[in-house]
């Protein structure tokens, strides 16, 4: 029997038939998997000049900043202007939403995240605020010098900032990048362990701007797609943000951060010298909120065991892997600034390969 598929619609990878890794997703297979964790985007395309924006991710619902979340940083390769790293790494948590945008927009995140914070009225007396702002250079496609992203989209970013199906490929932070020579942008993915594990979830959302040497399933595709991608370009940086309800404290998230890069390095990425690869990762579990305000003189917390920690890192991997595959299988062709044009994957020929190799379901 010939199986006919047609490839006008953009879909993810695993919708082609191709299953990453071997752990089940979540029921969207976003970071938004995590309960509690929400996405928003704001995207700016003005005629061929302007391919930019800023995409957020929020923890939870509440008011970070007075209820804290564990986190970590992890740097890959720090070729990147990732704002907020030195007091994460000091304190362990994050208190405000993260914003991914373009390298010279970095500044307006700031601003942003600083006005959302000091607007909550639970926050009056709040004198200092340490943003997390990621960035990834659009200006091939983008006039990045314009500076276009203003800090009233990254509040609508924010405000309009859902749980479920996450919008992919060219949007928000993503609507300018490159990935391994081709269109590259937003993508995302989750994978849930098994219950005897703990049946936590981890959810990645990634930023790919970025180059190497592609592979897809475990098959290289640069020689068999040569006349596509004309030259083999490394440099370029990706912001990877990692979620999970697994109740852990900074220094396994940092553990599981760097695990982050192993999922990279399964598409072909190869951390350049040029490359900005940042990796944060944050803990949704309740019981492990710092709170601002407290009469106790102790935190109290819950935290998962060392030896508890090896399915989690199984799923980073695979979920960062899978992410960055479908930023681009959902992005399209793009012509920007100056006329530059960046071809979006060439799907079917994808398929074609990886049908070859025995690797659709």
């Amino acid at each position: 029997m010939i199986t006919i598929t047609t490839f006008s619609q953009k879909q993810r990878i695993r919708e082609y038939g191709v299953e990453i890794g071997i752990l089940p997703t979540g029921k969207f297979n976003a970071i938004t998997d995590v309960d509690g964790v929400t996405v928003g985007h704001k995207t700016l395309i003005i005629g061929d000049s302007v391919h930019t924006g800023a995409t957020v991710i929020l923890p939870h619902q509440g008011n970070i900043f007075q209820y804290k979340v564990p986190a970590a940083i992890y740097i890959g390769n720090g070729f990147g202007k990732l704002v907020g790293y030195t007091q994460v790494e000091e304190l362990g948590n994050i208190e405000t939403p993260i914003v991914l945008t373009n390298t010279l927009n970095v500044a307006t995140g700031i601003e942003a995240l600083i006005a959302y914070t000091l607007q909550h009225p639970e926050n009056q007396h709040v004198r200092s605020v340490n943003a997390v702002v990621g960035e990834t250079n659009d200006g091939y496609l983008n006039d990045i010098r314009g500076r276009h992203v203003k800090e009233v989209d990254v509040l609508e970013a924010i405000k309009n900032a859902k749980s479920g199906s996450v919008k992919e490929g060219n949007v928000g932070a993503g609507t300018g990048t490159v990935c391994f020579n081709f269109k590259g942008g937003i993508g995302t993915s989750s994978r849930i362990i098994p219950e005897k594990s703990g049946g936590y979830t981890v959810g990645v959302l990634v930023q790919t701007n970025f180059g190497g040497v592609l592979q897809i399933a475990g098959i290289p595709m640069m020689k068999e797609l040569e006349k596509q991608a004309k030259t083999n370009e490394a440099d370029g940086s990706c912001m990877i943000v990692i979620a999970t309800d697994a109740p852990l404290d900074s220094r396994n998230l940092e553990r599981l951060a760097k695990r982050a890069m192993l999922g990279l390095a399964r598409t072909g990425g190869i951390a350049s010298n040029g490359s900005g690869d940042y990796i944060i990762a944050f803990s949704t579990a309740t019981e492990n909120r710092v709170k601002y305000n407290s009469e106790s003189l102790f935190n109290e917390s819950k935290t998962l065991r060392n030896d508890e920690m090896t399915p989690l890192f199984l799923a980073t991997i695979e979920a960062t892997e899978e992410a960055i595959l479908n930023s681009l299988f959902m992005a399209e062709t793009t012509v920007g600034r100056d006329g530059n044009k960046v071809l979006a994957l060439p799907v079917e020929e994808v398929m074609n390969i990886l049908r070859k190799h025995g690797r659709v379901k």
